[in-house]
């Protein structure tokens, strides 16, 4: 159901159940956030992508899980909730570069999931829906949050009040994917983008994701005594000695995430 590889300091989980579209069954769920939490744990691993097998990247909730659950009057306490939003935080609060790669449609939750990483990757025929109000129901595991800081309010209110689809081109001039690729060249290019992160130097990008999301919560002189504590932190690293070395040196600098 959810394959692990590492590609050097790189860890890319695939979602496979293809004939199922990698729909969000609860096992899945919990299985995705495993992988994650182990991931997190292992500082070997630079950097996280997730990606789909076959034509679809997620299509969202499993619907024949959630119509078994009504059926059985759990629809509410089967546990889906719970474990796609612990997922999504789990991964949103993963402190190195997280990538989606987009292979197929991304909708409802499955789109939300990809929203949680930093870079969404898309193949060129990939297509995006929010669906939840096709459902009868409002976003849920983070689309009202995602949406509106990654596309503006307005954008997302269309976006979520029609249901509509986007195509990967008009998901790109939206800002709701980082690039798009022919889906034959997609692998190896988010691989490639994947990797690069991957060997950067870890602990300094990690303190720029934190620093860049908790700007919003403070004023420009709070945020530059969090920048000059995280600096205080970064100059002490072997990335930052080696990158002043390769700097005298005239060389390219080769991290390695310590």
């Amino acid at each position: 159901m959810l394959q692990i590889e590492n590609h050097g300091a790189l860890r890319v989980l695939t979602m496979d159940r293809p004939s199922m579209r990698n729909a969000l069954c609860t096992n899945l769920l919990k299985e995705l956030r495993a992988a994650v939490h182990t991931a997190k744990a292992d500082r070997n691993c630079r950097a996280l992508m997730l990606t789909g097998s076959g034509k679809s990247f997620c299509s969202g909730a499993d619907v024949q899980e959630w119509a078994t659950a009504e059926a059985a009057g759990q629809l509410e306490t089967y546990g889906w909730t719970e474990a796609a939003h612990a997922l999504c935080q789990e991964i949103y609060d993963f402190d190195r570069p997280t990538i989606a790669l987009l292979n197929g449609s991304a909708v409802g939750a499955g789109l939300d999931l990809a929203c949680s990483c930093d870079f969404r990757l898309a193949a060129d025929t990939a297509k995006f829906s929010c669906a939840y109000t096709k459902m009868g129901y409002a976003p849920d595991c983070g689309g009202t949050w995602f949406l509106p800081r990654l596309i503006g309010i307005e954008a997302a209110k269309l976006f979520v009040f029609t249901g509509a689809f986007w195509s990967a081109e008009e998901a790109l001039q939206r800002g709701l994917v980082t690039e798009i690729h022919p889906g034959d060249l997609l692998f190896e290019r988010g691989l490639a983008f994947a990797q690069r992160l991957a060997n950067g130097p870890t602990i300094a990008l990690a303190a720029a994701k934190r620093l860049m999301r908790e700007s919003f919560t403070r004023n420009l002189a709070a945020q530059l005594l969090a920048e000059r504590a995280a600096g205080e932190v970064c100059g002490r690293t072997q990335d930052a000695k080696e990158a002043l070395a390769a700097a005298v040196a005239r060389r390219d600098p080769t991290f390695s995430g310590q």
